[in-house]
């Protein structure tokens, strides 16, 4: 089992970022039906006044999780992937993706 960890860089503005969650909430459905696919999750910073908390405005982070890398590259072919890049193209700055396995394992 694959963790994907992809933080997507927005340009500023509220108008791409609503573009780049607009994109997200479309394609969500269909990624979450592919085959090998265990979770595929949205999340973006709390509005909290919490000290030791660092925050980047114009970012998204996407936790994924995936059967195997094969299911991984095969989902970042299909057709929704495709069209979802075409989509936000524009408003997205740049993305970083990890890729990962459990450092530790539980006996």
């Amino acid at each position: 089992m694959l963790t994907v960890i992809a933080e997507i860089q927005i340009h500023e503005g509220a108008e791409y970022f609503e573009t780049v969650l607009k994109a997200f909430q479309n394609v969500t459905p269909l990624v979450l039906q592919e085959s090998g696919c265990f979770g595929y999750e949205l999340y973006i910073d709390q509005n909290s006044t919490a000290s030791f908390q660092y925050k980047s405005c114009n970012s998204i982070i996407m936790f994924e999780k995936w059967q195997s890398l094969a299911h991984l590259e095969q989902h970042m072919q299909t057709a929704h992937m495709q069209e979802f890049q075409t989509r936000v193209q524009d408003a997205v700055k740049d993305t970083k993706i990890r890729i990962m396995q459990l450092g530790l394992t539980h006996n």
